[in-house]
């Protein structure tokens, strides 16, 4: 059975191209687009790996880390980060939340493809 990923994504156009990405990868996509919905679809779906945007409407991608990892239900899924924010001002915060990598966009498929398949090895 393909992994499963949740995209946390507010901005359509970014949601499709990294959906698109990530099903030719061969993997299973679930989609939020914000931080309160991401955070209701990895209770419910419980993805092996989740890439989130930092700027969502509502609670924003750093909050949502944070939430995501004091659950005992979600603390164990791996949270990359995926932003165009920048990594001078945001990268310490949102590994200090709990996210595992910061990929800044326009990120090459070939560094996406990387940072999965390193996160998603790791699954039992």
């Amino acid at each position: 059975m393909p992994a499963k990923i949740l995209i946390v994504e507010d901005h359509e156009d970014s949601r499709d191209i990294l959906k698109v990405q990530i099903q030719v990868m061969g993997y299973k996509v679930i989609e939020a687009e914000s931080g309160q919905e991401g955070l209701e679809k990895a209770l419910a779906e419980t993805p092996d790996l989740i890439i989130m945007d930092l700027g969502l409407p509502g609670i924003n991608g750093i909050e949502a880390a944070v939430r995501l990892k004091k659950n005992p239900k979600t603390a164990h899924i791996p949270v990359i980060a995926h932003t165009a924010w920048s990594p001078e001002d945001y990268r310490e915060k949102a590994l200090r939340a709990g996210m595992a990598e910061y990929l800044n966009k326009p990120t090459p498929p070939q560094v996406l493809r990387r940072a999965i398949e390193r996160f998603l090895q790791k699954r039992p």
